[in-house]
């Protein structure tokens, strides 16, 4: 357990005067000073600046760009605004701050996106000072049809980029190609709109910034807001006796319903929707069955629930009528929920920015706050149980994007040429790659260039076809008699909602009867089971030549390109009570392949015959090892990488074991893996020694997702090959 202090408040007053109008809403408000980084932000912003402001959760953030955009509209009155926030749930939650704030009916707002309703859409484009939307809705409802917003973009002023540390991966980097379309259709109206930011605390807050935008920022950071006291247990659910511990997931629902039984407003966070319908399943059946609370007053909220759920789950909070909540990361975000007394964190969620911003919901202002982080029976979540400084003490980790991924570049300059033609002097806002790319698409005919431009040669919208969220693909309907009550990226749904899966929504199990590629929809009907499923993967590699190589003793590591095809060979049936394995199953689906990047590591050939076994069980455990701590230097979730490991690869006759980026292309994770690899692979050799146990468990080498089903690993090899690889000499002991 550990505790954080209390923080007071520091208080500052900005230089730029309130409108009139402000000043009088502010009063009404009971807003009488303002935190040294709203009033920062705000003379920054009222001397043109662009700029990113990084603080605290509960900090306050939303003044840094609601004041500015209300004093611009007063003193402008024709001026426009747009921000764009990562989910509809925010949008809709911050227009009501943002009404309470702007003079009415001297500013007029409202949210556009696909939630509003047709009939009301062309008021909102023409007469709105303020629009609020998200990234999706910009990418396939806006930029497409920007004849309709003429007068909105020749008058834009101000771009607020809300929750901007959500904007990782490939989700950021397709953002980043959204808001240069955005960009340059502003330049082509002789308009340059100020860009203000704000994120949680993250290593790169400019850099990102850049990286989105294609701007420098001014940094505001100095967080003036108060917090409460702040306490933090790391709990390892107990072992069973038969090698197993507890379920992190049961564990984390009796730590809910426990909390929501006192009368504590508890919010639980799980990594994956599964997880996070298991928690609620089981709080439920405790309530059901005795607890001191009625199973209505817990719930779940997670995505690919209707937008009516969804707020009708967020009203509940609010209001007070849900005591217990189980969701994913959907709910991270700053949407506002009340005051909770407590958060548990079912497992890592994938970066310590998350981490702390997750811990950060539990208290406000200067109430005191509860998190409890629940350890999974995984290497990396019991690693940071036993160096739980590794999150605490941590450097926040930078966020990674990639705009020039070719991938996603070239289908955003498709996009680009379509809303307008692109000359090749405008490319370089797009990245350095940027020409070449277009020079492809011209070879491949899906762009023509003719008369210095390039052009687009059809009238549909490319933009209807491309996920922002993902690395592309259909969607897949999940279909319950012919209703749909979900979609899944065919990859996930490949890996979710395939023939066999049992798929659960808001408590309810559903097992998919049917998954049809072809006519893009999962045939699912209700069906109460005592167990769930999760599909084993298989990759195989076809590296490139190498573009960066360094050599570590008795090892040659390389960055290099590298085609991946990964196909689902099967699913193991687990109970619903546990993770007990209760059976294995095979599926035939077809493969996927895709270029990105690696990290090749290029091992000693092995000794004699009879020390062969061990050598490549050496091998096989220090992939798992290197992968079990790679997503807390990369600063990704597990989900984002991928590995393999070979006993002998067919180009060197060598042991070779790999880690890859899983988006096409790559958004820069293996590079940050690269350039810090002494300390990933000092990390690995932490993880392995820590751990009391001789052979490999669960808590440092065992994988419920290891191909070859944790067969031949030798932890005291992979000791041995991780010391030689940082010079170190002497026993395998903790150190």
């Amino acid at each position: 357990m550990k505790e954080i202090p209390p923080r007071t408040a520091r208080y500052a007053s900005p230089r730029s005067k309130f409108h009139r109008r402000l000043q009088e809403r502010l009063e009404k408000l009971e807003v009488t000073k303002l935190f040294t980084h709203q009033a920062q932000a705000y003379d920054a912003a009222m001397a043109g600046k662009d700029l990113v402001v990084v603080t605290g959760t509960n900090s306050g953030k939303t003044f840094c760009y609601n004041l500015p955009a209300v004093q611009l509209c007063l003193s402008e009155p024709a001026a426009k605004c747009l921000y764009l926030f990562p989910t509809k749930a925010l949008a809709q939650d911050q227009l009501s701050r943002l009404e309470a704030l702007a003079p009415s009916p001297e500013i007029r707002v409202g949210t556009y996106d696909g939630d509003t309703p047709k009939g009301q859409r062309s008021a909102l484009r023409r007469l709105s000072h303020i629009v609020l939307t998200n990234p999706d809705m910009l990418h396939v409802g806006i930029l497409p049809g920007h004849e309709n917003w003429t007068k909105f973009l020749k008058s834009l002023r101000l771009i607020v980029i809300d929750e901007m540390h959500v904007y990782r991966g490939v989700f950021g980097s397709n953002v980043g190609n959204i808001v240069r379309r955005l960009l340059r259709l502003c330049e082509w109206h002789k308009a340059r709109p100020q860009i203000i930011g704000c994120s949680a605390t993250i290593g790169n807050p400019v850099e990102l910034f850049e990286r989105l935008t294609g701007r420098t920022p001014n940094l505001i950071d100095d967080d003036g807001s108060p917090s409460g006291k702040r306490t933090f247990v790391f709990w390892n659910p107990p072992e069973l006796g038969n090698g197993q511990r507890l379920s992190a997931n049961v564990a984390t629902s009796e730590i809910l319903a426990s909390l929501a039984e006192s009368g504590s407003r508890c919010l639980a966070f799980s990594r994956a929707r599964v997880s996070a319908e298991l928690v609620l399943r089981y709080a439920r059946k405790r309530a059901e069955s005795g607890g001191l609370v009625s199973p209505k007053r817990i719930e779940s909220y997670r995505a690919g629930y209707t937008p009516k759920e969804r707020r009708e789950i967020e009203k509940a909070l609010f209001k007070g009528d849900l005591l217990g909540l189980s969701a994913t990361n959907a709910m991270e975000l700053g949407v506002d929920v009340g005051a909770l007394d407590a958060v548990i964190l079912n497992g890592y969620p994938g970066t310590t920015s998350s981490f702390w911003q997750q811990a950060g919901r539990a208290g406000r202002g200067t109430r005191d706050g509860l998190a409890v982080f629940v350890a999974h029976d995984d290497p990396l979540e019991q690693f940071l149980v036993r160096e739980p400084g590794m999150l605490l003490d941590s450097r926040i980790e930078n966020v990674a994007v990639n705009p020039g991924n070719p991938q996603i570049l070239g289908r955003h300059l498709l996009c680009a040429a379509h809303e307008r033609p692109i000359s090749p002097s405008e490319l370089p806002r797009f990245g350095d790659g940027a020409l070449d790319v277009a020079e492809g698409l011209d070879r491949s005919g899906e762009l023509e260039f003719r008369a210095g431009l390039f052009f687009y040669p059809s009238m549909e919208p490319p933009a209807l076809k491309i996920s922002i969220r993902g690395s592309g693909g259909d969607e897949i309907r999940l279909l319950v008699a012919g209703t749909e009550i979900g979609v899944m990226e065919r990859w996930r749904a490949m890996t979710s909602a395939h023939t066999g899966a049992v798929y659960l929504h808001r408590g309810t199990t559903f097992f998919v009867t049917e998954l049809s590629l072809d006519a893009a929809c999962a045939n699912m009907e209700q069906r109460s089971t005592d167990f769930y499923t999760q599909s084993i993967c298989q990759s195989v590699l076809d590296p490139h030549a190498a573009f960066r190589t360094v050599k570590l003793p008795n090892v040659e590591a390389s960055l290099s390109g590298v085609n991946v095809t990964d196909i689902v060979i099967g699913y193991k049936t687990k109970s619903l009570d546990g993770d007990t394995v209760l059976g294995y199953d095979t599926l035939e689906l077809p493969p996927i392949s895709y270029d990105t990047i690696c990290i090749r590591l290029d091992l000693p050939a092995p000794g004699d015959d009879d020390q062969w076994e061990e050598d490549i069980g050496a091998v096989h455990a220090l992939e798992h090892a290197l992968l079990a701590v790679a997503p807390i230097l990369a600063g990704c979730d597990r989900g984002d990488l991928g590995s393999a490991w070979y006993s002998m690869f067919h180009d060197t006759l060598r042991p070779a074991v790999f880690v890859f980026d899983r988006t096409p292309g790559g958004v820069g994770l293996c590079e940050k893996l690269f350039d810090s690899l002494t300390g990933w692979v000092h990390a690995a050799h932490q993880l392995l020694v820590t751990c009391p146990c001789t052979d490999g468990c669960p808590a440092c080498l065992l994988s419920a997702r290891c191909e070859a089903g944790n067969e031949t690993l030798n932890k005291q090899g992979a000791i041995k090959i991780v010391q030689a690889m940082l010079s170190i000499v002497g026993p395998h002991s903790q150190s």
